[in-house]
């Protein structure tokens, strides 16, 4: 071969290296343990996280908890083995969370909570934590209950509870909030308190339990979450009793099915949580692997929607 073709071989594969593209950058990857599917609530958070992964070309490890957390904390351990950039979890309960996320900062994996927050003795074990303020949730049913109290002061208050999953930050944050700002008003009194699951079949099952015993002296529903509530609502119907109307249903979520009930007159009132975090959580957990900073708590904005505005705002839910 003679040194000219030599050099023409040679510049023709510098050629082919400059037009050919950049080796492009190795994608984030997130290890992601939901809680379930529990509810609407829960379908559409999970829709909007793998939304967004997939729409910024992020690489999801999506695991399935199904309501247990010993599944959480497999798979937050495998997420380890598998080294991932970051991890992010909906925590199913508060407490029990220090080990496995000791390991987690002990591999130097960041990690993100997601709606629910943790009980934790270090809050460096976690790096931030995306969601409502559930106490606030809370408060706000309480208030909206208080002022039909004072518009409406000849009708009965006693209140039955249906509780979310026991343990979980939701469940204590939201009958906290809503019990401080109840017991500024003497009408307003809890007579029953139990969990839902925050499904609609056991929402359906402890109403009717709650229908047997205390019958018409029931003045309000409580419930924790739209699906516990919608459960309910059916359970007072087979009673022969109007939800809406001759018990009052307060709940907490902001789904299309609480839309929907509002609109048939059979829930009074929702309190937003919007599951919509998808976005939020990619775009945290691309700062923190670029080693930007990031805020330990991100809130997110809500709202509350009385059945007066339903049909109005029913046609802007995207969830």
């Amino acid at each position: 071969m003679t040194l000219t073709r030599r050099t023409l071989l040679g510049a023709g594969m510098l050629a082919m290296l400059a037009a050919a593209p950049a080796f492009a950058a190795k994608p984030l990857t997130i290890g992601f343990s939901q809680v379930g599917a529990e509810s609407e609530w829960r379908t559409a958070n999970t829709a909007s996280i793998k939304d967004a992964a997939k729409k910024a070309g992020v690489n999801l490890k999506f695991a399935d908890a199904q309501q247990r957390q010993e599944n959480q904390v497999k798979a937050i351990r495998s997420f380890i083995a598998q080294r991932v950039d970051v991890i992010a979890f909906s925590p199913v309960v508060e407490s029990g969370w220090d080990t496995v996320l000791r390991e987690a900062k002990n591999a130097k994996i960041p990690v993100i909570l997601t709606d629910r927050a943790v009980n934790v003795a270090d809050k460096s074990l976690y790096t931030s934590f995306i969601g409502s303020d559930f106490v606030e949730e809370g408060r706000r049913a309480g208030r909206w209950l208080v002022e039909q109290a004072k518009k409406n002061p000849n009708r009965s208050y006693n209140i039955v509870e249906l509780q979310g999953t026991v343990g979980s930050a939701p469940a204590n944050d939201r009958k906290a909030g809503f019990a401080e700002v109840i017991k500024a008003e003497p009408k307003l009194k809890i007579i029953r308190s139990q969990t839902g699951d925050f499904t609609r079949a056991k929402g359906k099952e402890v109403m009717e339990a709650f229908l047997k015993s205390e019958g018409k002296n029931i003045g309000v529903l409580y419930a924790h979450n739209d699906d516990m509530a919608i459960g309910a609502i059916q359970a007072i119907e087979e009673a022969g009793l109007k939800p809406g109307k001759d018990i009052l249903v307060v709940s907490i979520d902001g789904v299309r099915g609480a839309f929907e009930a509002m609109m048939q007159g059979k829930l009074n009132v929702t309190v937003e949580c919007n599951p919509l975090l998808g976005p939020q959580l990619i775009q945290t957990a691309q700062a923190i692997k670029a080693g930007q900073p990031v805020a330990k708590r991100i809130v997110v904005n809500e709202g509350v929607f009385p059945a007066e505005v339903a049909a109005k705002e029913f046609p802007n839910r995207r969830y």
